[in-house]
């Protein structure tokens, strides 16, 4: 992405003396993602026309930068709020910066440790080799029940990432639940590696999510944004805890790029959950990126996900969509997806959601077809 910057001199003052430091380089950057789209299925209805924001890349403006401290060690921040073009409100529950907040230092050698409001390392180090990675959450996993799609970010976390080793990379994170009586209640930690190196790429990571103490703290009471968004997995809210692995790959052939992923969610009940017996979730995601020409893209997707323990559903889903580049920082795109579920998801007869629309059909299938247009700045 190429971002408008704006370098500034940073002035300190010690008593009542002003002196200059050091260089500090702030970016401002953004992205403004809107569009039409049309639903058959939408809460139980036949069919829905809506204006949406944030179809491919979630509508967003922020700050980042960096000083130079000397020695090859540098302060870096970020703040970046998230929002929605259709009313101008903040996403991310209202908040000002909620899609990250976050300052820490960098050094070439050891790599980065951050801390604030953050990505987990799968979406990271996992995510950027996934479908939904090129043309959006249509290619992610039914209600983004393991977060494959980053539905969820994580409050008051400490982050390492580790400096590219020849094409490997790990990233280990770690949040402080905060509740007293009680270091584990809401706590996560997850941890990732990567590898890339020309044509190949590889990933994968695990990650545990405390959904809160319910002797100590009200359950759901967490670090972690909540991945209760749909009929898919509503059923396990009260969950103790979540468990989430991925691992995924990718491989350019030319101008075609075959790839896929692989995810395991597990939902673990304690005393205060309204269910008792562990839900699973298995997903595999295979899809396939065609870049036509420098400015046309097209790709296509197949998901198929699978419950089991408490209840039994399955989904499958399609996805196809095409992205058409106009100049350096605007494109216009077209997408469209089919899902069909069946069995039980814990509540009553599944409905089918594609992928992380966040929308439920009320229905056993459901059919989305979107266009727009993205403008970076």
């Amino acid at each position: 992405m190429k971002k408008s910057a704006i370098s500034v001199a940073i002035l300190s003052v010690s008593g009542f003396s002003t002196q200059v430091f050091a260089q500090n380089s702030v970016t401002l950057y953004g992205l403004i993602d809107a569009g039409i789209q049309y639903t058959h299925n939408s809460g139980g209805q036949s069919s829905q026309i809506s204006m949406t924001s944030g179809n491919l890349s979630g509508s967003r403006w922020g700050l980042k930068g960096s000083e130079d401290l000397g020695g090859g060690l540098a302060t870096v921040f970020t703040l970046e709020s998230g929002f929605n073009v259709e009313t101008g409100k903040s996403g991310q529950g209202s908040r000002l910066f909620g899609r990250q907040a976050f300052v820490g230092l960098q050094d070439g050698q050891f790599g980065t440790l951050t801390a604030g409001r953050q990505y987990d390392p799968l979406t990271d180090l996992v995510q950027p080799i996934q479908g939904d990675n090129f043309l959006g959450g249509m290619f992610s996993t039914p209600g983004d029940i393991d977060n494959a799609d980053n539905t969820a970010r994580f409050n008051s976390a400490i982050k390492w990432a580790s400096p590219s080793w020849a094409g490997l990379k790990t990233e280990w994170m770690y949040t402080f639940g905060g509740v007293a009586g009680s270091q584990g209640s809401g706590q996560t930690w997850s941890g990732a590696l990567s590898y890339g190196q020309g044509p190949l790429g590889l990933a994968a990571g695990f990650m545990h999510i405390d959904n809160g103490n319910a002797v100590l703290s009200t359950r759901g009471t967490t670090t972690s944004d909540s991945l209760f968004t749909t009929s898919v997995n509503d059923a396990y809210s009260s969950a103790r805890s979540i468990n989430i692995a991925r691992l995924g790959g990718n491989y350019a052939i030319g101008a075609v790029t075959l790839g896929g992923y692989y995810s395991f969610a597990q939902y673990v009940p304690d005393a205060s959950s309204s269910f008792t017996t562990a839900q699973k979730y298995n997903t595999g995601s295979v899809y396939a990126l065609w870049q036509i020409s420098p400015v046309l893209t097209t790709e296509i997707g197949y998901t198929y996900m699978k419950s089991s323990g408490d209840s039994s559903a399955k989904y499958n889903q399609f996805a196809l969509g095409a992205d058409y580049v106009i100049s350096k920082r605007t494109d216009f795109y077209a997408v469209g997806g089919y899902g069909h579920a069946s069995g039980d998801n814990g509540e009553g007869t599944a409905q089918a959601v594609i992928g992380s629309t966040e929308i439920d059909s009320g229905k056993s299938s459901q059919a989305i077809v979107m266009i727009g247009m993205r403008h970076k700045f």
